[in-house]
């Protein structure tokens, strides 16, 4: 069995022995920057699991498709002793805080390995007698820690920000481009989808790893959001109801995957597509307006589903910052907060006879309510094209079919009538849905009341 240490003083023990099972790759160390550059995370070459569409990462069904998974259908993988209760057979996973830090307690299954396990994608790993029948993923791999957080010394989005800043005008920039000299990659782009390409897709670390990285409300919330893809099997999926996408969605496994970047000297677009379209705007050589009262901003301050975004060039690279995020879910990933800031650095990738081939896209994540540390993802596209040479760019609209009715995910046809409760949609309104028809009985811990007095010191 794993052997475990503390990970962090502030979070959850964490499998140590397992961050060391799966075969990685290393990258050649190129950091010429305090602020970008550093060496790519190590590569996982193998799932966490279990997976119903094994490696596939498309839609569809592959033909001779192999589920990935340790054992399934009642049996438990060798040499592992599985616990009393777990994820799958709990009457209250608010009491079982004590065995979140297990990997067992979620029988050894990544963050996306429990959201696709009733079927999500297609190949359900479910068996025909849950809980008991519910697949295990393999207890002897993850993926370190120390690969996920940051490697640089900024704690926020704007110190970040400003060193590069002071690191571009040291050279004598930042960058100003005109239409003749800016950047040519405007194009359609393909981010590389493999599961193993970045933790971010959620396939390749356990979920104690990933607790190891929230404080303690986000852990709360992840191993909610966990139990109702697995145990109650009440999933609440933001785009089946047509409700918004969100910030991070850019970086998920499925949805934002296909890239069109437009570029200017001013701004610049990246659109993608999920269930709506995502389009972030770097506004070119912008700052913020700070005055305290909310999070820096380009406008009113009022919180934007996908933030509000400035830039610079440093030569060739293109830096930037985006704020004032509306707090949201992602899939396979833990909630964000409103206070949720990224610094994104855009840089291209070149063969040897230097003809643009894609980009590498550098995100370090800062949200002080829910990382107890920054954290990095980077993610690789290939270009596909000009602008013009593919298939055009489609705007999603997203028309409800699906509504939460009494709890439950129900297709609803034109013509129907039904009762129809409306959530408070700035409010966390998965969690509503699961608090009120998927925890009876269970004790959730009160939420701090921080608007009232302690007795001692009321009037």
């Amino acid at each position: 069995m794993p052997i475990y240490r503390l990970a962090h003083s502030r979070v959850l023990p964490l499998a140590a022995a397992a961050a060391t099972a799966i075969l990685l790759s290393s990258h050649a160390w190129s950091q010429t920057s305090a602020g970008r550059g550093a060496r790519d995370p190590l590569e996982a070459k193998a799932i966490v699991g279990s997976e119903g569409k094994g490696m596939f990462a498309g839609a569809g069904i592959p033909p001779g498709n192999m589920p990935i998974f340790a054992a399934r259908d009642g049996a438990t993988p060798a040499g592992v002793k599985p616990l009393p209760i777990d994820i799958f057979s709990t009457k209250d996973f608010y009491k079982d805080r004590d065995l979140w830090s297990d990997p067992r307690y979620y029988r050894c299954n990544s963050p996306v390995g429990l959201e696709q396990i009733w079927g999500a994608y297609m190949v359900p790993l479910i068996g025909d007698d849950p809980p008991r029948t519910a697949a295990w993923g393999f207890c002897d791999r993850d993926y370190p820690r120390a690969e996920i957080v940051s490697p640089y010394k900024f704690r926020t989005a704007k110190e970040h920000y400003a060193a590069l800043l002071a690191e571009a005008r040291s050279r004598g920039g930042p960058t100003i481009h005109t239409q003749a000299t800016v950047p040519d990659w405007s194009g359609q782009y393909q981010r590389v989808r493999a599961k193993t390409a970045t933790w971010y897709f959620g396939a390749v670390l356990q979920i104690p790893t990933y607790l190891s990285l929230l404080t303690p409300e986000y852990q709360q919330r992840f191993v909610q959001e966990m139990y109702h893809y697995s145990g109650s099997n009440a999933a609440q999926w933001p785009g089946s109801y047509c409700w918004p996408e969100g910030f991070m969605r850019r970086f998920a496994q499925y949805g934002g995957g296909t890239i069109n970047l437009v570029v200017t000297p001013n701004l610049v677009l990246d659109m993608r597509n999920a269930a709506k379209t995502l389009i972030t705007q770097i506004e070119i050589g912008r700052e913020f307006k700070e005055d305290g009262l909310a999070p820096p901003r380009l406008g009113p301050a009022v919180p934007q589903w996908y933030g509000e975004t400035i830039g610079f060039w440093d030569g060739e690279a293109l830096i930037s910052w985006t704020s004032n995020i509306q707090g949201w879910i992602n899939h396979g990933a833990s909630e964000f907060s409103g206070k949720l800031q990224s610094i994104e650095i855009y840089t291209p990738r070149k063969d040897a006879g230097g003809k643009l081939i894609g980009m590498k896209h550098e995100i370090v994540l800062y949200d002080e309510d829910a990382y107890v540390d920054p954290v990095r993802i980077v993610q690789t596209w290939d270009k596909r094209g000009n602008l013009n040479d593919n298939d055009p760019f489609v705007i999603m609209e997203c028309i409800p079919q699906i509504f939460p009715v009494s709890g439950v995910a129900t297709p609803v046809s034109p013509g129907t009538t039904f009762e129809y409760e409306f959530l408070d949609v700035l409010g966390r309104p998965w969690a509503q849905i699961w608090e009120k028809y998927h925890e009876q009985g269970m004790e959730r811990p009160a939420e701090e009341d921080i608007f009232s007095f302690p007795a001692s010191e009321k009037p």
